[in-house]
């Protein structure tokens, strides 16, 4: 199945240089791109992309409000597309803000081609962009700048089993399906099994909510290893 992408981004060197590294790829098209939010929004209402690659500052309406807009649209809106969120700074509060608010992760502009290829088939997919060490440095820098965890995040920990909840620590730690497994001497389909109840009983869209409301519980504290 080819995976239609747009690009919002207001830099037009960044827009052609990867429309033309994605448009290469036999399973990639990308149909259309867009120099700020608010067209971002608009074009992707209107063409209904697979994955959207969302600069996080732009005028008009920046990358985190067009975010928001697309992953939760007013009523009468069903289209939902991903969101990848693209930044040249490997720490920035948008970003943050943009993971909370349903994005299914974010890449550095300055990432090797083949990272950007595989970040859009990754998002695609259903998963969330996760994997690089400078997200979890994203993550816990943030969560260490604010207040002490929140009740309601930690209350909801209670209706997760001990395995579920050792999981989802284990993916705020930034461990994929595989090291997980192999942490818990555990067959990878049971894990993603356990994410996948984890996501449900939480009512969190992807591994990226799980990250945040999981540092937003208590449960893992910014600088813990696995």
């Amino acid at each position: 199945m080819t995976i239609r992408v747009i690009i919002v981004d207001d830099q037009a060197m960044v827009r052609a240089g990867f429309a033309a590294l994605l448009s290469a790829q036999a399973d990639i098209d990308v149909v259309g791109e867009a120099p700020d939010g608010r067209e971002g929004v608009r074009l992707s209402r209107t063409v209904h992309p697979d994955v959207v690659l969302m600069d996080v500052r732009m005028p008009e309406l920046d990358g985190l409000s067009a975010a928001r807009e697309l992953l939760d649209p007013p009523a009468g809106v069903v289209h939902r597309p991903k969101v990848l969120m693209l930044t040249t700074f490997d720490i920035d509060d948008y970003v943050y803000e943009a993971l909370r608010a349903g994005a299914s992760g974010f890449l550095l502009k300055d990432a090797p081609p083949a990272d950007l290829i595989a970040a859009v088939r990754v998002v695609a997919s259903g998963e969330a962009l996760l994997a690089p060490s400078v997200t979890r440095r994203l993550i816990a820098d943030f969560v260490r700048r604010r207040p002490a965890p929140r009740k309601d995040p930690a209350l909801r920990l209670n209706g997760l089993t001990p395995r579920e909840t050792e999981v989802l620590e284990l993916i705020a730690r930034g461990l994929s399906n595989q090291e997980i497994a192999a942490h818990l001497v555990l067959a990878e389909q049971t894990v993603k099994t356990h994410i996948g109840r984890v996501l449900g009983k939480l009512d969190l869209r992807d591994r990226a909510q799980a990250v945040i409301f999981a540092y937003e519980a208590g449960l893992v504290r910014p600088g813990d290893s696995a």
